[in-house]
């Protein structure tokens, strides 16, 4: 689950705008790394703590699943040459619908983790908004850009219009004093692959 480092966080912070008009001032423009600002701010260690423990959440819920799928298939193997036709089919029919179950897990899980980021990071990105909205007009920045992403949207610019630290002051943060670690969703658990949901087939006794 572990397929984004704040893809959302580009495309929200790509184009801020102050309120100063062209035709009233110089054009000025900026640039901050929004994920470097997040890193540095005590909300990002709450963050990654509750989306880890979210994550576990998912992982035992699933492992959960799993361990009973496998409980009743290794009941059906042994038992299986002994079986009627019916409790066979219905025994088999059970499995497949236990391997549907697993998979569909599988995928809200992923989804329920994404949101559950999204609504975490929220109020830091509101924050972080509005800093950067007071920042911006303090200084005089008619634009600020995001340096982040896959594709950012700077390519170049000088040291002197990089905003990030003063953006960091501004919110009572001392640029450098946390280590930078990133707020990401946690990855994946470590869960067995679920079989693919194919009819099990087995030898009877004649």
């Amino acid at each position: 689950m572990n397929k984004f480092r704040l893809a959302l966080i580009a495309a929200v912070f790509s184009l801020t705008t102050t309120t100063a008009a062209l035709a009233q001032a110089p054009l000025k423009i900026g640039y901050t790394s929004v994920e470097y600002v997040l890193s540095q701010m005590p909300e990002s260690k709450q963050i990654e703590s509750d989306l880890k423990a979210y994550s576990s959440q998912l992982e035992a819920q699933l492992k959960s699943k799993y361990s009973d799928y496998q409980t009743k298939a290794e009941a059906y193997q042994k038992g299986a040459s002994t079986m009627t036709e019916v409790v066979r089919a219905d025994k088999e029919k059970e499995l497949t619908g236990l391997q549907g179950s697993i998979q569909e897990f599988q995928r809200s899980a992923d989804q329920s983790l994404q949101q559950k980021q999204q609504t975490l990071l929220k109020p830091a990105l509101d924050k972080l908004q509005k800093t950067i909205d007071v920042v911006a007009e303090e200084n005089g920045y008619t634009y600020v850009l995001n340096s982040d992403g896959a594709s950012p949207v700077l390519l170049h610019g000088p040291k002197d219009g990089d905003i990030s630290d003063l953006v960091l002051k501004k919110m009572g943060i001392t640029p450098g004093a946390a280590p930078a670690a990133k707020v990401a969703t946690p990855a994946a658990a470590a869960t067995p692959a679920v079989p693919a949901a194919t009819k099990t087939k087995t030898k009877t006794k004649k």
